[in-house]
């Protein structure tokens, strides 16, 4: 492992965030009138900034809502593509991203991911990865199937344009712990460039899918999701803090080393 090229990286200490954000995410859940509504996802293409842009709460229909907002200079929509195609070859790469909380993190299309005539959008997309991560209950394991994002009810005419960079979107399965493991959920990394670089901004549903192009609500009614406090925001804000300081530099250095 010491070997590799970007071995150097998990030995740097891990960039940690501004102490306000921490205390933003432990002043408890948010009110879910501010909380973007899963069916309302384009919103994200509006202008400026929604309610809820960071906070956590159980909607109304017992779903889970979890929302950051990062801004990372110095990195391009370009370079988050490429992260995203690029790290689950190798556990190692998943790991540098959060030494502390991530494991493994592999591709189970490794060989979509190094074709050459793809693009990097394209060398993720309908892949999946198996991940194994602390989010601040234990090491678990979680799949993310990632997606087109039309597929997954995003305007992708919008996409490339001063409203949104780029979209990394995926449905997670097998999130949380039995008895209480977490149904279908739906991750997206809305991505739009700002002066010197991009900001990031992260939505999860929790307890929900799309069949056949539907939102479907994946858990029983009167159900509420268990467990929402402040560690999986907590996470979100540790993992995309660090790796906003490495993504310009690793980029560089191995954006051709698939």
């Amino acid at each position: 492992m010491n070997s590799l090229s970007y071995y150097k990286y998990y030995l740097e200490d891990m960039v940690q965030a501004p102490p306000e954000k921490y205390i933003q995410a432990l002043q408890g859940q948010i009110d879910p009138s501010k909380a973007l509504k899963f069916s309302n996802r384009n919103d994200l293409f509006k202008p400026g900034y929604l309610q809820g842009e960071v906070g956590y709460c159980i909607m109304p229909d017992g779903t889970g809502y979890m929302a950051n907002l990062t801004k990372i200079p110095g990195v391009t929509a370009q370079m988050f593509d490429w992260w995203f195609a690029w790290h689950g070859l190798d556990n190692l790469r998943y790991t540098i991203w959060d030494p502390e909380d991530h494991y493994k993190a592999e591709c189970m299309q490794k060989e979509r991911a190094k074709d050459p005539t793809l693009n990097y959008k394209e060398k993720y997309w309908d892949t999946t990865h198996e991940i194994l991560e602390d989010i601040g209950m234990g090491p678990e394991s979680v799949f993310l199937n990632f997606k087109h994002p039309a597929d997954l009810g995003f305007d992708v005419s919008r996409i490339g344009t001063d409203a949104c960079s780029t979209i990394i979107c995926a449905k997670g399965f097998g999130v949380g712990h039995p008895p209480f493991a977490a149904p279908d959920s739906i991750m997206c990394h809305f991505i739009r460039s700002i002066e010197g670089g991009v900001e990031l901004r992260s939505r999860f549903g929790i307890g929900w899918n799309l069949k056949n192009g539907k939102d479907v609500k994946t858990i029983p009614d009167g159900f509420r999701m268990p467990g929402m406090g402040p560690d999986f925001l907590i996470h979100n804000i540790k993992e995309f803090t660090n790796l906003a300081a490495l993504l310009p530099r690793i980029f560089s250095e191995e954006k051709d080393n698939f």
